[in-house]
């Protein structure tokens, strides 16, 4: 009897034990996501000479750990380390350097101690950057780009509200299996549709179909979700591709003449954008100049300068007859990312135009 009371005593005291354990943990936050932000340089890490220099200054002169440190509200949303990947302005890139991010952001994505990848880059070729790993790196983890239209050193700078929204999308759970995106100006956008539109306004970056969604205050509200193929879907994999193939771009307007064509066909290139005006028009002109790279065994491919709308095949060319592949609704600089990712596959232009439809 003595011992019997003693058990249920001993009972009820483990049971408001654990209950004050529960009770405890259901008060307790969440533990963190753990964010890796990769620096590649641009106007984020930029500097100008006085606060009201928002347009002249000079990219790419702070360093990663600086940038961490001066954002501490950074540790509220997530753990975070940084690593300087190279300190570049965007428009100087080359096709090495976006193997030797992609490789890495790769490699970060497989480790188990990290759960989203942020990369701060210059927002001239941010839209090409973020597609190209969006075709070639195999994840479903959150990957985020991030840049700022201004200094951190001018006046409603925007670097630093846009750094906070990349590091709390790329900790999202709800982040995941969306692709490569974009975080700037309160917008979650898509590595693939978004595109720079402006080039001094912190509202530079939309696409023609919409933002994925918002980020306000560390939450994010979703509109759409991506239906091309990406990341874990893509037939592309930066872990086995070594080099990308030259292509160039050649851009059509009124009085074009043929001799960009004409030297790019000889310099061996592996394919030709052609960024034509309207819906990819061809000056009649040039028709036999585009002709002959591609009887020398240049893919070409037929594109539009205009910011939004899509390529319609055999519509302005007779793009079979010609054996010409069009860029569905890419722009010049993104069909010639596509195109040297599809290029390492396959040069069979029937199936590059597949690729163009899919991605």
């Amino acid at each position: 009897m003595y011992i019997s009371s003693r058990f249920r005593a001993f009972a009820a005291g483990a049971a408001l034990l654990a209950s004050a354990a529960i009770a405890q943990a259901q008060l307790a936050p969440p533990a963190l996501s753990n964010v890796v932000i990769l620096a590649t340089g641009g106007t984020i890490a930029g500097a100008g000479a006085s606060a009201v220099n928002s347009a002249t200054y000079a990219a790419a002169k702070v360093g990663v750990e600086k940038l961490i440190a001066g954002l501490p509200e950074l540790s509220k949303v997530a753990n975070v380390r940084g690593e300087q990947v190279f300190q570049v302005a965007s428009e100087s890139l080359t096709n090495d350097n976006l193997l030797t991010l992609a490789k890495r952001v790769s490699a970060l994505a497989k480790q188990p101690d990290v759960d989203g990848i942020v990369i701060t880059h210059g927002t001239d070729t941010v839209e090409e950057t973020a597609y190209f790993l969006t075709l070639t790196v195999h994840t479903n983890k959150p990957i985020v780009m991030v840049a700022s239209m201004r200094p951190g050193t001018a006046l409603s700078a925007d670097g630093a509200l846009n750094l906070y929204d990349a590091v709390s999308v790329a900790g999202s759970k709800d982040a995941m299996g969306k692709g490569v995106l974009l975080t700037m100006n309160d917008s979650i956008e898509s590595g693939r549709d978004v595109s720079k539109n402006v080039n001094i306004k912190p509202s530079a970056f939309t696409s023609q179909w919409g933002p994925l969604g918002m980020v306000v205050e560390g939450r994010n509200y979703w509109f759409r979700a991506p239906v091309k193929r990406h990341t874990m879907n893509s037939e592309f994999d930066i872990d086995t591709i070594t080099a990308l193939p030259p292509v160039e771009i050649a851009m059509g307007y009124e009085g074009v003449a043929s001799t960009a064509i004409d030297a790019l066909g000889k310099s061996g290139i592996k394919a030709l954008v052609h960024g034509g005006p309207g819906n990819g028009s061809v000056a009649d002109r040039i028709v036999p100049s585009l002709q002959k790279v591609r009887a020398d065994g240049i893919v070409v491919i037929r594109s539009s300068r205009v910011p939004d709308g899509f390529v319609i095949r055999n519509a302005e060319q007779p793009d079979d007859k010609y054996d010409w592949v069009v860029s569905h609704d890419l722009r010049p600089q993104k069909a010639r990312i596509l195109a040297m990712v599809a290029l390492t596959k396959t040069s069979d232009t029937k199936e590059l135009q597949r690729i163009f439809w899919e991605y």
